[in-house]
């Protein structure tokens, strides 16, 4: 099932369980985009705990011949330029579930056009399908685009999450 975005030459597609291993592709090319040296073992963690029946995965796909090239061979399937994976999480402090965005990507080369924004918009134009009633996610703070995109969305901070070298 393919979307369309307001996008100009993009769509989105809906993802399934058997995309497990690209979804751990795309989370280490998000993770090293933003600067971790090793991202390793723990991404396909998160991804074995966290994706469910709950989830919903949606991949980027670009229309443009040269930009995308076959993903599986055998196929024509084009391969995604960015990825969208959303899940349930609970609120701490209501006990109320909630829609969470666990990633969302977009390849470097396809950044500035407005495609965050169309698929943080599906995102919640889902999340309220779903019958939730607010949604959530975790952003680092010197992640300067993304935290302009979420509050430009109306996200604001809620909490904040703090560590020690130690």
């Amino acid at each position: 099932m393919a979307i369309s975005l307001p996008v100009e030459n993009y769509q989105l597609e809906a993802g399934s369980a058997l995309d497990r291993a690209r979804l751990v592709k795309f989370m280490q090319r998000a993770y090293r985009d933003l600067g971790a040296i090793s991202p390793g073992a723990h991404l396909a963690d998160t991804v074995q705990r966290h994706f469910s029946a709950q989830s919903q995965l949606w991949w980027l796909i670009s229309n443009q011949p040269s930009t995308a090239p076959v993903g599986l061979p055998g196929t024509n399937r084009p391969e995604p330029v960015g990825c969208l994976w959303q899940g349930e999480a609970v609120d701490q402090r209501t006990g109320i579930k909630q829609a969470y965005v666990f990633l969302l990507y977009v390849a470097p080369d396809h950044r500035h056009q407005g495609l965050g924004m169309a698929m943080m918009e599906h995102a919640q134009r889902w999340a309220k399908q779903q019958g939730y009633g607010q949604i959530g996610l975790q952003v680092f703070e010197d992640n300067v685009p993304a935290l302009s995109l979420y509050q430009k969305l109306g996200y604001r901070p809620q909490a904040r999450w703090l560590s020690l070298e130690i």
